[in-house]
């Protein structure tokens, strides 16, 4: 049955250099959540959990590759009608995505253009990742002089980089670019 709220989308957004520790870590963030979210705790982990207006539930840490990592459930449907129906509900609706956005700036050192941006030179070092590995298979098909030992050379790097890929680590351009140059 479908309780009014969003299943978690996880997101991870980039960190400006040297922050998490300026921060001081996930206690620092979990500090930091305080000031935008209620009912603010934290794990053993170091994870935090809160809530605020329409954000149900926003959970976040620093992750050990030094992004932000960040689970939200928001209300929809009935659940966000009523809410917004409900006295001072769409003042405070507002109120959330701003609080949500503010809390963003801080704990990346990013504004919004900027993660946005950020997030596009991810997906393209993604895209290009897979663009590679797509190439390379179909170079080793297509080619009669392949050895087995640049075969086994390729499908290592192949296999790194979907682990990568499927782990949601943006592959560098240097690995990318050591696959291409095989071929």
């Amino acid at each position: 049955m479908f309780n009014g709220v969003l299943p978690c989308n996880m997101e991870k957004f980039s960190v400006k250099r040297g922050l998490v520790k300026q921060m001081g870590g996930n206690a620092g963030l979990a500090k930091l959540a305080t000031q935008y979210f209620d009912d603010v705790s934290a794990n053993a982990e170091g994870i935090f959990t809160a809530s605020f207006g329409i954000l149900s539930m926003v959970s976040g840490n620093y992750s050990e590759d030094g992004k932000l990592s960040m689970d939200v459930d928001q209300l929809k449907g009935d659940s966000l009608s009523e809410f917004l129906a409900s006295d001072g509900g769409r003042e405070k609706a507002m109120q959330s995505r701003k609080r949500w956005s503010g809390f963003l700036d801080e704990a990346t050192g990013y504004n919004a253009k900027q993660r946005g941006d950020k997030a596009k030179e991810e997906a393209k070092k993604f895209s290009k990742a897979k663009g590679a590995i797509k190439m390379a298979h179909k170079s080793m098909e297509m080619s009669s002089k392949l050895t087995d030992e640049l075969r086994d050379k390729a499908l290592g790097m192949i296999a790194e980089l979907e682990s990568m890929i499927e782990a949601g680590d943006a592959p560098s351009e240097g690995k990318v670019k050591k696959l291409n140059d095989l071929f």
